[in-house]
């Protein structure tokens, strides 16, 4: 395999995080100056510029016929988000989850995965479909920033001194929000191309490259965002990054590839079969994790973890047609899954038992 295929893969990732870095950081700062909380600035523009690699990646490779790739990348990316970022934020410092996620954000997150899942049934994503998805998105946008604003005047209202003590430049804030952008578009063209020559080299499918390299390499800005957050204490902004980055993957990323792509999107069997159904899982698992007493313990971030190396380490070997693979799945079926089923319910009994005493 020539060596300028691996040079441009990472070029790819690194001028894709810059990018996100950009953009996510102009556009923070400009939402910020407007009023708008931390947990909101987290899951919408936070969230969306975070999403952006994934959309610059998923309308190029469907542009460019890999619609497994552009398919796999957005799966991939909501179980990276949940299992490794999650994860790995939650081992650096234990996640305190808002209450508003736990009862809003969660359950539509959900309730877009499981509409995700419908519209792919048939084998694909129609156009129609996928617009529907993108308009979603703009309502979901809207109504979160017009319910923030509200919150936010009434605070005004009862304590004048919460307001910004100065505003930043916003004609700078623009220009980052601009190279971000341009970066995002170069950083994906050539992400995508070295992604696909890898693929060919090995014989792998446009999926499971998607669901795999360029996965966890577009969630390279949700992991770094996330991380760092979790170090600062802005675990709002740890936790809604991910949540609203996952709802934005669905309805913004998804929607408009399948939107724009003509005759839809086609979705492989084995995705219905093992990826799409996962990605419901986790984002399921998120209810009584958050919920038991909201926040997300460096226990259950290790359990996150260790359930994302396990996934990638099934596609790699089913990849492979490896004959451990038979194995793995048993002893997962068999010990592991029960076990979690096990020590979740266990917590959340727990949980419940010591809020009826306290009460």
């Amino acid at each position: 395999m020539d060596w300028q295929i691996i040079m441009f893969l990472f070029l790819g990732f690194a001028i894709l995080i810059g990018g996100a870095e950009f953009l996510v950081g102009g556009a923070s700062r400009l939402a910020l100056d407007l009023g708008l909380s931390p947990l909101v600035v987290g899951l919408t523009i936070v969230a969306f510029g975070t999403s952006s690699p994934e959309l610059a990646v998923s309308l190029f490779s469907s542009h460019g016929g890999q619609s497994g790739l552009a398919l796999g990348n957005v799966v991939g990316s909501n179980i990276c988000n949940i299992l490794l970022i999650l994860g790995v934020s939650a081992l650096i410092a234990p996640l305190v989850v808002s209450r508003q996620i736990i009862q809003l954000e969660v359950p539509i997150m959900l309730g877009a995965s499981l509409v995700m899942f419908l519209f792919c049934l048939n084998g694909s994503i129609a156009p129609w479909e996928g617009l529907l998805l993108f308009a979603g998105a703009i309502v979901y946008t809207i109504w979160t920033i017009r319910r923030c604003r509200r919150e936010h005047l009434k605070a005004l209202e009862a304590d004048p001194g919460i307001a910004p003590e100065h505003k930043s430049r916003k004609s700078f804030q623009l220009l980052k929000i601009l190279a971000g952008l341009i970066m995002l578009g170069l950083g994906s063209r050539w992400l995508v191309s070295s992604a696909v020559d890898i693929a060919r080299f090995f014989q792998v499918s446009d999926l499971v490259i998607g669901l795999t390299i360029v996965a966890v390499g577009t969630s390279l800005p949700e992991l770094a965002t996330s991380a760092l957050a979790a170090l600062r204490g802005q675990r709002d902004i740890a936790v809604g990054n991910v949540v609203g980055s996952n709802l934005f993957n669905i309805l913004i990323v998804l929607g408009l590839t399948a939107g724009v792509t003509p005759g839809g999107l086609p979705v492989p069997p084995s995705a219905l079969l093992l990826d799409l159904p996962v990605m419901l899982a986790v984002s399921a698992a998120c209810l009584p994790i958050f919920f038991t007493g909201h926040r997300i313990a460096r226990w259950e971030g290790g359990l996150f973890f260790c359930y994302f190396l396990l996934y990638n380490l099934f596609i790699i070997l089913n990849a492979l047609e490896d004959q451990h693979l038979g194995l793995l799945v048993q002893a997962t079926t068999v010990f592991i899954i029960p076990l979690t089923l096990v020590t979740l319910v266990i917590s959340l009994w727990r949980h419940l038992h010591r809020s009826r005493i306290s009460s």
